[in-house]
């Protein structure tokens, strides 16, 4: 069984570059949205609610900075890295791709050209 590389497309040429960079971004970004999702549920739903027939009692709840320590520990802290993280992410790690010469209202002065050949054939 022969591999194919990463950046040849399945009928054997070449992916776009821009194609491949966003590709790894995405890749990236989902990966560490799971790690997020697998952190956050289940340390929630073992420390935000009490044991098996055991009583919630006020006093006896922990907190760190007066927020509740499985909110602080399963919502705030990683919210805090993911935005750590996507600072990072966006300013070190994207690429920024060239993606051509923009034709910004090329396709509108080929409408105006075309509505003025019609009146002009119209009129004659």
């Amino acid at each position: 069984m022969t591999s194919i590389p990463q950046d040849t497309a399945p009928d054997g040429g070449e992916y776009d570059p821009v194609y491949l960079n966003a590709r790894r971004e995405a890749v990236v970004i989902f990966g560490v949205w799971v790690v997020c999702l697998l952190w956050s549920v289940p340390y929630c739903y073992i420390a935000g609610f009490p044991k098996e027939g055991q009583e919630f009692l006020p006093e006896t709840l922990s907190t760190v900075g007066g927020i509740p320590s499985w909110v602080f520990w399963g919502i705030l802290f990683p919210w805090v890295l993911a935005t750590l993280f996507t600072t990072w992410f966006c300013f070190f790690y994207m690429v920024d791709d060239d993606l051509g010469e923009a034709n910004e209202g090329a396709d509108i002065q080929e409408e105006i050209e075309e509505l003025h050949a019609a009146e002009q054939e119209g009129g004659q």
